[in-house]
């Protein structure tokens, strides 16, 4: 009887064991539990077994007369301690892979929380440098704001190629002379003379040479130039071209005022040139950016009246920036 009595507490134990296992186990895989569960579940199959051999071998034992040999009891014990110590090793097993699962998903457990930890600090820098950026930003603005650059077309006027602060007022109001003693010959300072961009050649070549620094970008340049060419070419048939030109060196660095005012020159002096529909055209627009918008509109309406033989182009732009500022026809 306490060979049975042994079988029962074991018996008793794995079952109990098996029990905790399960429950402290919840968060392996749904794979490995199915894996773990079937056997568990042939273990307690065998568990059954075994406990019906046992309370068997029991009532055997207590119902056989004192005349039946102990050999055939010790066989079938035997048999059952076998069997039982098979399905420990089995237990022994499940315990370890329970425990490797949950080794693996602590260790996962910690790669993603690093992970995690990893981004929000990535996006936190992200964050503090394009707040930085900003900052620096602004702050380039405010330094370029406060400074007072000297636009071409707005300073006043100047010995063009003058060395940096040259001024016309520091010059002396009465000139000196210096005099020889030996000879008597007097010498006069004279004021340095302006240098010429324009290259010495016909009038046409001059022309193409000024608008070539409109081609690359060179409007400050190009408007030094093209400033020269009208100076010396009032009367040519290109001068109203070059002037259109030379409003479009400022437009295009946003220098409306100093646009408008050539735009304005370019429509009075030159109205019958190739260019004075464009000319017209873009006093009109410059005007309602200056926020004289009914002077503009005006202008801009007016060029299909005052040159019906436009080109086609002049013509619909000039039709779609009526549209654009909304100009009451």
């Amino acid at each position: 009887m306490s060979v049975i009595k042994y079988i029962c507490e074991k018996v008793f134990a794995t079952t109990f064991a098996l029990t905790l296992l399960i429950t402290s186990n919840l968060f392996a895989t749904e794979e490995k539990i199915q894996d773990i569960a079937d056997q568990i579940t042939i273990i307690t199959e065998d568990l059954k077994t075994l406990e019906k051999a046992v309370y068997k071998s029991s009532d055997i034992t207590l119902n056989t007369s004192n005349t039946s040999t102990n050999s055939l009891n010790e066989d079938i014990l035997t048999k059952h301690l076998l069997k039982l110590n098979e399905i420990e090793s089995q237990f022994r097993d499940l315990t370890n892979r329970f425990e490797e699962v949950n080794f693996k998903l602590d260790k996962l457990s910690s790669r993603v929380t690093k992970i995690q930890s990893d981004a929000q600090l990535r996006f936190r820098d992200l964050e503090t440098e394009q707040t930085t950026s900003t900052v620096n930003k602004n702050k380039i603005s405010n330094k370029k704001n406060k400074k007072k650059a000297n636009l071409p077309g707005t300073d006043k006027p100047q010995d063009f190629g003058a060395a940096p602060g040259y001024q016309s007022s520091s010059l002396p109001k009465t000139q000196e002379t210096q005099s020889i003693e030996t000879a008597g010959t007097v010498i006069t300072q004279e004021a340095e003379k302006k240098e010429s961009l324009l290259p010495n050649k016909p009038p046409k070549e001059q022309y193409d040479f000024a608008v070539s620094f409109m081609k690359i970008g060179d409007y400050e340049t190009a408007e030094y130039a093209l400033k020269e060419f009208i100076d010396k070419n009032k009367d040519h048939e290109l001068a109203g071209s070059a002037q259109y030109w030379y409003g479009e060196t400022f437009r295009i660095r946003q220098l409306y005022s100093d646009a408008a005012t050539a735009y304005l020159d370019g429509y009075q002096n030159y109205p019958k040139s190739k260019k004075a529909p464009d000319n017209l055209l873009k006093l009109g627009i410059t005007m309602v950016q200056l926020g004289e918008k009914d002077q503009g509109c005006s202008m801009i309406i007016g060029i299909k009246k005052q040159y019906p033989k436009a080109s086609k182009s002049v013509l619909q732009k000039a039709q779609y920036e009526q549209k654009k500022f909304k100009c009451a026809s």
